[in-house]
């Protein structure tokens, strides 16, 4: 019987998640959180040492599907410091985004 259904008994491939379009976009989000948070409420998420690890990883050659995003991550992105996140042209949903994140970190896991 065990003949009949040889896929059910094979586990499942494993996938890596994302595109490389996906994964840069997820990246990006991520090291700006991270810099705004710490250049603008002196709140660290990662030590330095983390963050500048994860900043070398950026692409800046890869399009995510957002040009002013792109073009800002190709003219103004430097992987060795958090300062170019104030130039960052999306500041305002940084802001929201990155005090929600505190907030919620700060509430009592159930």
């Amino acid at each position: 019987m065990e003949d009949l259904f040889p896929e059910t008994l094979a586990p499942p491939p494993v996938q890596r998640w994302g595109t490389p379009e996906e994964i840069e976009r997820r990246r990006r989000i991520r090291v700006s959180v991270w810099a705004y948070a710490y250049e603008y409420l002196a709140h660290s998420f990662v030590s330095d040492e983390r963050f500048d690890d994860e900043c070398k990883l950026i692409n800046p050659a890869v399009t995510t599907g957002h040009p002013k995003l792109d073009r800002f991550f190709s003219k103004d992105f430097q992987a060795y410091t958090g300062q170019w996140v104030h130039k960052h042209p999306e500041k305002a949903k940084l802001a929201k985004y990155t005090s929600r994140l505190i907030q919620a970190l700060k509430q009592p896991n159930p």
